[in-house]
Parts: C-alpha cells; sequence; structure tokens
C-alpha cells in the first residue's frame, strides 16, 4: 500500500488494484488536515465508523469478575450503586418525616406532601390533585379525627413507602398486594412487608418457604423487604391504607384509583417490567398491563389457605432473574 497527499484537500490509498482518494471533512480546521497528513495513517484511519451521536449502549448486566479502568469490579460497583438507592429511601423517608411531623404529627392536609420521590411526582403529574384524591384525603382527615381508638396504618410517613423507596427510573418487578396489615406496628408501606422485630406473617412466611424451594435461599428471622424495594421491587398495596383491626376498611374510598393509575403508568411508560400476580385480586390488574411490553406471572396467593394451590412451586423468583438477565439487566438478590 502507498499512501500520498496529493492537495491539502485530499489523501490517495494506492495499491495494485485500486485508488482510493479520502477528502477530509470541510469544516475541520485545515491546519488539523496538516496535521493529520504528516501523522503516520493505517487502514483503521480511513474505514474505522463514526459513532452516532444519538446512540446509547443498551444496560449491561454487571459481572462480578470485571473491572474497569477506575480499578472497581462491577461487584463493587452494584454495591456502591446500592448504597445510593437505600441513602435515597432513607431521605426520603427523613423527608416524610418532617413533614408529617411539621403537621404536628398528623396526616398532612395534602397528600401530595408524602410523596417525595421525585421520579414518581414527574411520571404521575397532579395525580393526587384529581377531585378522587381530595375525598380521599377528606376520608382520611376525618378519620384520624374520629376518635381516640381510631388508628390509621400505616403511619403517615410510610403511606407512600412503596414509591419512594423504589424510584420509577430503578423499577424492574413489582409485587402485588391488598391493603396494609391492620395489626399494631405490622404495616410499613410495602406488601406483605413487616419492620423487623414483628412476627412474621403466614403469607410471608410462606414466601419465603418458596424462595428456599426455589432458589436456595435461607429463611430470614424478620420479615423487612426493603431490600428488595432498593433494587428495584415494587411492593405494592391496592389500598395503602386500613384502619386499626378492620381490614378493608379504607377499600373503595379512591385508593384504587390511584394505585390503578400507578400501574398504567408503568405498563405506558416503563418496558420488561415483570409483574407478579398473586391471587384473584392482583390478577384482576392484569387489564391494566401491556403484555406486549411486559412480563406477567400468576399464581395463587400465598396465604395459608391457598399456597398449596398453586403459589408454592411457582419458581416466580428464578423466573423473574431469568427475565431481567435476557433483557440485559440486573437480577434481584431476592436473600434477606
Amino acid at each position: 500500500f502507498l499512501i500520498k497527499q496529493e492537495t491539502t484537500e485530499c489523501f490517495q490509498l494506492k495499491a495494485s488494484n485500486f485508488v482510493l482518494t479520502y477528502f477530509p471533512p470541510k469544516r475541520r480546521n485545515r491546519n488539523k488536515v496538516k496535521e493529520m497528513a504528516l501523522r503516520p495513517k493505517t487502514l483503521r484511519d480511513f474505514f474505522s465508523p463514526r459513532p452516532h451521536p444519538e446512540s446509547h449502549p443498551p444496560p449491561k448486566r454487571l459481572r462480578a469478575s470485571s473491572s474497569d479502568s477506575d480499578g472497581l469490579s462491577d461487584q463493587e460497583k452494584s454495591r456502591i450503586e446500592f448504597q445510593k438507592l437505600v441513602a435515597n429511601a432513607k431521605r426520603n423517608l427523613k423527608l416524610c418525616s418532617d413533614r408529617v411531623e411539621q403537621a404536628s404529627g398528623k396526616l398532612p392536609p395534602n397528600l401530595e406532601d408524602l410523596l417525595v420521590e421525585d421520579s414518581w411526582l414527574e411520571a404521575l403529574p397532579g395525580e393526587l390533585h384529581k377531585p378522587y384524591a381530595t375525598t380521599l384525603s377528606n376520608f382520611l382527615q376525618a378519620e384520624s379525627r374520629a376518635s381516640a381508638a381510631v388508628h390509621i396504618y400505616p403511619p403517615p410517613q410510610l403511606i407512600f413507602n412503596a414509591l419512594n423507596s423504589t424510584p420509577f427510573d430503578n423499577l424492574k418487578a413489582v409485587i402485588l398486594g391488598q391493603d396494609p396489615y391492620h395489626g399494631p406496628g405490622q404495616a410499613m408501606g410495602l406488601s406483605f412487608s413487616v419492620p423487623e422485630g414483628v412476627k412474621i406473617p403466614s403469607s410471608l412466611l410462606n414466601i419465603f418457604k418458596e424462595l428456599k424451594q426455589d432458589l436456595g435461599c435461607s429463611v430470614p428471622s424478620h420479615g423487612n423487604l426493603e431490600k428488595w424495594a432498593v433494587q428495584g421491587v415494587l411492593l405494592l398495596n391496592a389500598v395503602l391504607t386500613v384502619r386499626n383491626h378492620q381490614a378493608n376498611s379504607h377499600a373503595k374510598k379512591g385508593w384504587e384509583q390511584f394505585t390503578d393509575a400507578v400501574i398504567k403508568t408503568i405498563s405506558q411508560k416503563k418496558e420488561g417490567v415483570v409483574f407478579l400476580l398473586w391471587g384473584n385480586s392482583a390478577q384482576e390488574k392484569r387489564r391494566l398491563i401491556d403484555e406486549s411490553k411486559h412480563h406477567i406471572l400468576k399464581a395463587a396467593h400465598p396465604s395459608g389457605l391457598s399456597a398449596h394451590r398453586g403459589f408454592f412451586g411457582c419458581r416466580h423468583f428464578s423466573r423473574t432473574n431469568q427475565l431481567l438477565e435476557k433483557m440485559g439487566i440486573d437480577p434481584i438478590d431476592w436473600q434477606l
């Protein structure tokens, strides 16, 4: 091969059977063109593709064995990212707690004051200002003032804990529940989850049993599912509040319309989300999900009455991870 500068405007690559003339873009500074002419050239200079300015690489699955130029392995990067998500959830909880404290420990008059995760506020613009949300807020205010014997669970700062703990941008999977636990200290705003130190309910214990059978996860000593939430598992109840000791007492007061809007928004604005629908109530929400864009896994409810009718053996946890990995998304670490 012979590389020859014909003029300051072009170069020629000559071989025995072809001649290729290269014209640098006219916008380039001629001094730079001269510098390029003086630099030894290879075929790569003439045939390397130029990157498209708008192209974005697809998400990559982290591998523990690889490392980048900064010296951090992907496992270390994953741990750092997880810590950032935990810090974000704690920040949101602190902000909610401060707003409740400003309201003298009571429910703020505007429900949107308790939804503080920016990504969800952007995804659900104005949803909590609609007439049904105003009616719902008025109902909750009346409930909180009904009598000293009436308590609303979870406490105000945890009503939107599912959304505040799982940013819309980080959403990978959704586990739908019905309404919060109605015993003292149980509800924490995440479906099926209870705080550490609280007895694990039977439904959650059955979930842990299936996890052990499916992935070999050891059964934890607590029922706090926050680790799942910050990894991108939205633990969403259809109804977000309940009166103490009265299951379904806040059903059909407006919460269903809000949580349906959440599911519709996920369906419309996201792709590849895995929905775990356990039981008839959760499976009724299937109509809100675009199955051409998302994945739906169905099974019986994990309650003691129905777990043996199809929940045990459903392998939803490993199947969720398989679906995520096929899309190049990091799997969920289900071990608590």
